[in-house]
């Protein structure tokens, strides 16, 4: 007798998932100056296959190509996220990445919960959520994070929840940075807490992310990171063009970024190295 699927997991077609990856890839060297992992984070406890909750801050809607350049970086997961159900039903392409909609409801919250049990039933798979449940400037205090990711973690027998911060400050060029800090991961077994009680432990590890990553980015010392993918720079268009022109018929070389050039590999496109 063949097992039917349980009707509460997320649907996901994994080509077309690693081909999002891609695309964010490209995406992201095109929109930012470059992407950015701050030097000191941690390591993401991948290698045993254990249930894995990623739990971000939620400042833009570029969390979403974030997260998936991030997946990268967890290499033999499915990966999995909750998104608001109007949302998925305005761009039902997600649904088929293994994005599912919840709703801010009692049905909602426990269809959530039925969806996280049919995830974390097997072995290597991932969820991501941006547990402020709503866009908010990095810098807030308190984070006030939604009880989703609490009720998520407490559902878990093992595994880890990984803090993870992201900011786009405007250093020096014309686009802005994408800047990550990965926080020291949260190991389930290591606590007996309710729901709530994980949401406050998890709310307290995200601070410390956020507030070590916003040292980080008010310093604008790209020192402090590495460099994942660097983007464009310069200006664009007809002046950057006559900078170029004008440099070699001079014979000098032209720097068209407005900072001091900086000394790194461009990484492939449609991964970040691990």
């Amino acid at each position: 007798m063949v097992d039917r699927p349980d009707p509460a997991m997320p649907r996901q077609t994994p080509w077309l998932f690693r081909w999002f990856q891609r695309y964010s890839g490209r995406y992201a060297a095109k929109h930012f100056h470059a992407v950015r992992l701050a030097r000191g984070s941690a390591a993401i406890p991948c290698s045993a296959g254990e249930s894995l909750i990623f739990a971000m801050n939620h400042p833009s809607w570029w969390d979403l190509i974030t997260a998936f350049l991030l997946s990268t970086r967890v290499p033999g997961y499915q990966h999995y996220a909750p998104i608001e159900a109007q949302m998925l039903e305005k761009y039902r392409f997600f649904a088929r990445l293994g994005l599912f909609g919840v709703e801010p409801t009692p049905r909602g919250a426990a269809k959530f919960i039925r969806a996280v049990k049919a995830i974390f039933a097997n072995s290597h798979h991932a969820l991501w959520i941006t547990a402020q449940g709503k866009f908010a400037d990095p810098r807030q205090r308190p984070l006030d994070l939604r009880p989703g990711v609490g009720a998520a973690a407490s559902r878990l027998e093992s595994g880890w929840v990984v803090p993870v911060a992201v900011e786009y400050p405007f250093w020096q060029e014309r686009t802005p940075e994408m800047l990550i800090r990965i926080g020291q991961p949260i190991a389930v077994t290591e606590h007996s807490l309710d729901a709530r009680q994980w949401t406050h432990l998890i709310e307290e590890r995200l601070t410390e992310t956020m507030d070590q990553l916003a040292q980080d980015s008010i310093s604008r010392d790209p020192a402090r990171f590495e460099n994942l993918i660097q983007g464009r720079v310069g200006v664009g268009g007809v002046y950057d063009w006559w900078r170029s022109l004008t440099g070699r018929l001079r014979g000098r070389p032209v720097v068209l970024g407005h900072g001091e050039p900086e000394i790194s590999s461009t990484p492939r496109e449609e991964s970040i190295p691990q």
